[in-house]
């Protein structure tokens, strides 16, 4: 990372990932190169990947999506065909926020967003037990959220 990204790449990275809204005006001021200096390296970390998008962080409370359940799926067979399936598979649910293949007693980790439990019910029961290969699913609702997308440290 060090031979691509000199300090004031670091710090573009940093101001961004703490305020997407920034302007290209204060992102320059903030670091203390030109706008057009600012633009040219801001356009560089998008196109080399070090920025890979910029949203809103929308408040899930405001849009009835204030509870956060995380769901481990085992799946019945560990063969590179059936997580392909599975993962195809996931990767087309709106619902499911993050999936990450883990070690350990789950094949695959769930973050899925919901605005109560019996719409996890239904999301459930329609969606996730349905999916290619599931064997087993094991539900975890979050009861409070103390650290969630946090800024990343470098």
């Amino acid at each position: 990372m060090a031979a691509r990204l000199d300090r004031i790449d670091l710090k573009i990275l940093r101001l961004l990932q703490n305020n997407g809204r920034l302007s290209n005006a204060e992102l320059a001021v903030s670091v203390a190169i030109s706008p057009a200096t600012c633009h040219r390296r801001t356009q560089r970390l998008f196109e080399d990947g070090f920025i890979a998008a910029v949203r809103a962080m929308v408040a899930p409370k405001k849009v009835a999506k204030g509870t956060l359940v995380m769901v481990g799926v085992v799946l019945d067979r560990s063969t590179p065909e059936s997580f392909a399936a599975f993962e195809q598979a996931i990767a087309k649910l709106k619902v499911v926020l993050d999936c990450h293949l883990v070690a350990g007693d789950f094949d695959y980790f769930l973050k899925i967003r919901v605005g109560d439990m019996d719409d996890f019910n239904r999301i459930h029961g329609e969606l996730l037990i349905a999916l290619p290969g599931v064997r087993q699913t094991r539900t975890f609702f979050v009861m409070k959220e103390v650290v969630d997308n946090a800024p990343l440290e470098f």
